[in-house]
């Protein structure tokens, strides 16, 4: 008996001691009014409680109903919670359920997004508050200052410094105005520009204009610094792409002379090997399905080399020295190969996830991101012209074929087999391009053209740096993934491209030879 009143009493204090959400701040969300229950939903959002998301999220899941005479109630299981003294009854008579529109549902999301700055987990809470960078209102002043009160992460704290000081550039006070643009100047957040350059123009505080003026200036020297390294980035992540995917073709067209209109086919033939390995980790060996990559690199190479070595000893072996012929028998083969593609996996494109480690990009300069599988390609094109260079200038199969390129009838003297050369210079050539096409599959969707887009670049790149010069393509293509990425934002996608070979005919023009002139017999 005695244990039973012990319990009953403990019950009572509980419940005596419980904080809810105050009625005060409840009662607009059963009236009428919608700026009242906007700032309700605010209001409630600010006390950073598990009552406060719970009820939020009972809202946004149209579970709050309210009585006749007022009073709130979560509903679930044929069961009331009050959110006001934590009472669990059954549900009252006469209760009647909440609309929520589409204003009412935003402020919802903006307090719960808002909330997720008390989430235990650290990857959470800095998602909420980049997020919050763009959108925050005054409305959420306080809880963000609440949430900087108990933030201990030195990077997440001074993130939410600045979302409060852009909260606070609408508050009424001038002084706090003043102080958040001031906060500000340390920013790289460009959604700040509309707002600064507002204040400069019609705020009535003479500081604060002159504040948002030195700000704005900061912020705009910021911008461009930002801008300018993410385009250098992105113009070697495409100079990386393009190198990859001319690489093979520097070999085939610019050692052995062969127009090779079927070498984008090469490209996508690697591509969908690369689709081919993802979908036999994905049915026998899904634990390891991340290291896909490391049976696709040799796959592609060997398959697309083996294609190349097919097509030389059946068709380009009987067209050297005659180039017309060869461009139209090869633009035939790709013809071949694209509908044998389409034939084989359909027309529509596939898809090539990335793996997890190079999904997603690290952060830097604030608001740059540098995604991590354009990183990996600028890492993996370094690599392969290093392999490619040894295997011309350190192996004997490179000896031969420089022979075969700068003197063919001296090296069939000395009792190199020239055929065979020609064949595994090809081959080469061909597994190179599969490489190219692996990488393409990891920058977007796979489908039958893709090679399409990349055969004229690569023709671009080689004919600049040099025909049979390793060095000029590398910084050819190098070359014309900056000016793509420079030029864009000025001139825009087709007017730099256009651009781009108005400048490559006039160069060829007055330079023949391209970045490097070839030496030797060749040459002559």
């Amino acid at each position: 008996m005695l244990r039973k009143l012990f319990l009953i009493a403990c019950l009572c204090f509980a419940r005596a001691g419980y904080a809810g959400i105050p009625p005060d701040m409840l009662a607009p969300l059963a009236g009428d009014d919608p700026d009242a229950r906007v700032a309700a939903i605010a209001a409630i959002g600010a006390l950073a409680t598990d009552d406060a998301t719970r009820l939020l999220t009972a809202l946004q899941n149209g579970d709050v109903y309210t009585t006749p005479d007022g009073k709130l109630y979560i509903v679930t299981d044929d069961k009331a919670y009050n959110p006001a003294t934590g009472a669990i009854t059954a549900p009252p008579d006469g209760i009647d359920g909440i609309m929520i529109n589409n204003r009412l549902r935003g402020a919802i999301e903006e307090a719960l997004s808002a909330l997720k700055m008390f989430s235990p987990d650290r990857a959470q809470r800095l998602a909420a508050v980049t997020e919050l960078q763009k959108t925050a209102t005054l409305a959420q002043a306080p809880l963000i200052e609440k949430a900087l009160a108990r933030e201990q992460d030195a990077e997440i704290r001074e993130l939410l410094r600045l979302v409060a000081a852009t909260a606070n550039l609408q508050s009424p006070q001038a002084a706090k105005r003043k102080a958040a643009v001031e906060a500000l100047a340390d920013s790289s957040n460009a959604n700040l520009r509309p707002a600064l350059q507002a204040m400069l123009t019609s705020d009535a505080d003479q500081n604060v204009r002159v504040a948002a003026a030195h700000t704005l200036q900061a912020l705009d020297s910021r911008l461009a610094r930002t801008e300018f390294v993410g385009n250098l980035f992105y113009g070697v992540s495409l100079g990386s792409v393009l190198l990859l995917a001319a690489l093979g073709l520097a070999i085939t067209f610019g050692l052995m002379g062969i127009i090779n209109m079927a070498h984008g086919e090469l490209l996508m033939i690697g591509a969908y090997t690369t689709y081919l390995c993802q979908l036999a980790f994905r049915r026998w060996a899904p634990d390891a399905l991340d290291w896909y990559l490391a049976a696709a690199l040799p796959a592609a190479f060997i398959v697309t080399a083996l294609v190349g070595i097919v097509l030389e000893r059946t068709v380009i072996r009987w067209l050297y020295g005659r180039p017309l012929e060869t461009l139209l028998a090869t633009w035939g083969i790709s013809l071949i190969l694209m509908q044998a593609v389409r034939t084989i996996f359909g027309a529509q494109n596939v898809e090539v996830a990335n793996p997890a480690w190079m999904s997603g990009g690290v952060t830097v300069l604030g608001s740059l991101v540098l995604a991590y599988n354009r990183i990996a390609i600028i890492v993996f094109a370094a690599l392969v012209v290093a392999g490619v260079w040894l295997i011309l200038n350190k192996t004997r199969l490179g000896l031969f074929v420089r022979a075969v390129m700068q003197n063919r009838r001296m090296a069939g003297c000395v009792g190199v087999s020239t055929a065979k050369i020609d064949m595994m210079t090809f081959g080469l050539g061909s597994g190179i391009a599969g490489l190219g096409g692996v990488a393409l599959s990891q920058l977007g969707n796979v489908g039958p053209d893709l090679g399409q887009g990349y055969i004229v670049d690569s023709f671009m790149v080689v004919v600049l740096g040099g025909v049979g010069q390793l060095a000029g393509t590398v910084i050819a293509a190098l070359g014309l993934g900056e000016a793509n990425k420079f030029l864009e934002p000025v001139a825009g996608a087709v007017l730099a491209k256009i651009a781009i070979l108005v400048f490559i005919i006039i160069f060829i023009q007055k330079r023949p030879q391209g970045l490097f002139a070839m030496k030797g017999r060749s040459a002559e």
